[in-house]
């Protein structure tokens, strides 16, 4: 597995990493602790040193259970966890320093450390990345030892420049062969700047896996069954915000262009291609998953041809939809 610089951290982590939005577990399913275990497990000896989390996944058991792998073994990981989206209502003004050193609090709790490697603000609302309080309220939180460093988890590029504004280390973002608009200010600035970059929603909420076709069936209670406009939350998280039927048309013009019906490796090192970023990190349900996202740290490098014509696909299919509105 390929190491990484972290940004300003200076911390080395492995270029693809681990998301638990659905650890153990798929979307709307219940909690599988066991298999939750063996991901983290596979992860680790597979070489993955750095884990994505969020206070409020599977209802606060991702990172319980993250605590419970670390007890066994320490420093295995360094783990990003996210704060604020168990607000309710999820609103601006509660996005106040007292209520997120609370979250950081609750999240030292559950994983079992002394220190946060690293916390993000869980894609607040956009008018929380001109809180000067609140990001004075981080320095002193970084200053008390609670955390060693914090950034931010953005639905927009223009949050991501924002927050650029402040002491940050890391900035995750939608970034993948559906959402291109990182590429022309965000990533650039981002380098210039030593801020870490997780490209998160990699796959498009599976849709890059090149596994779904226009009969795909998903459970009543997963998003892309019931947020494909937005429903429920930002419509960008679900298939990036692609229009499903669309998204298939382009899948197919990339399988073409990698002669493969796995395309999922292949859209994992196109993110790789670009230096700027950190790590990538693809979710698991199941813990061959982790071994399937690996692969693409064993794909040969891109040629110029073929990020060209990723890019024309992106131009044909998704561009018009998409890149103005995140």
């Amino acid at each position: 597995m390929n190491l990484r610089k972290f940004g300003k951290t200076g911390r080395m982590v492995s270029e693809i990493g681990l998301g638990t939005w659905q650890l153990g577990t798929k979307w709307g399913e219940p909690f599988n602790e066991s298999e939750a275990m063996r991901i983290l497990e596979t992860a680790a000896d597979c070489g993955i040193t750095l884990i994505d989390t969020a206070d409020i996944y599977n209802k606060s058991n991702s990172e319980l259970t993250i605590g419970k792998f670390l007890s066994k073994h320490k420093g295995a990981f360094y783990v990003v966890t996210k704060c604020g989206r168990g607000l309710n209502p999820h609103v601006a003004e509660g996005y106040t320093p007292e209520n997120v050193e609370h979250f950081i609090d609750n999240s030292l709790g559950r994983l079992g450390v002394e220190q946060l490697d690293m916390v993000l603000l869980h894609c607040p609302p956009s008018s929380v990345y001109c809180n000067d309080e609140l990001f004075s309220g981080l320095d002193k939180i970084v200053n008390k030892g609670k955390i060693a460093a914090y950034g931010v988890s953005v639905e927009k590029v223009s949050e991501g420049l924002k927050a650029m504004d402040y002491n940050i280390s890391a900035i995750e973002v939608i970034f993948n062969m559906f959402r291109l608009k990182p590429l022309e200010k965000l990533l650039p600035e981002a380098k210039e700047r030593d801020i870490g970059i997780l490209a998160r929603v990699p796959l498009a909420s599976g849709l890059l896996t090149g596994k779904f076709n226009k009969d795909t069936v998903f459970g009543q209670r997963d998003h892309r069954n019931f947020n494909r406009h937005g429903e429920s939350f930002d419509k960008g998280e679900t298939f990036s915000g692609v229009d499903y039927e669309t998204g298939l048309r382009a899948v197919e013009e990339l399988k073409k262009l990698f002669s493969t019906q796995d395309l999922a490796p292949y859209a994992l090192r196109w993110i790789l291609m670009h230096d700027e970023v950190s790590a990538v990190i693809p979710g698991a349900s199941r813990a061959e998953q982790v071994i399937g996202n690996v692969k693409a740290a064993e794909i040969p490098a891109l040629t110029a041809a073929e990020m060209d014509k990723v890019t024309q696909i992106y131009n044909k299919y998704i561009k018009a939809s998409v890149h103005e509105n995140w």
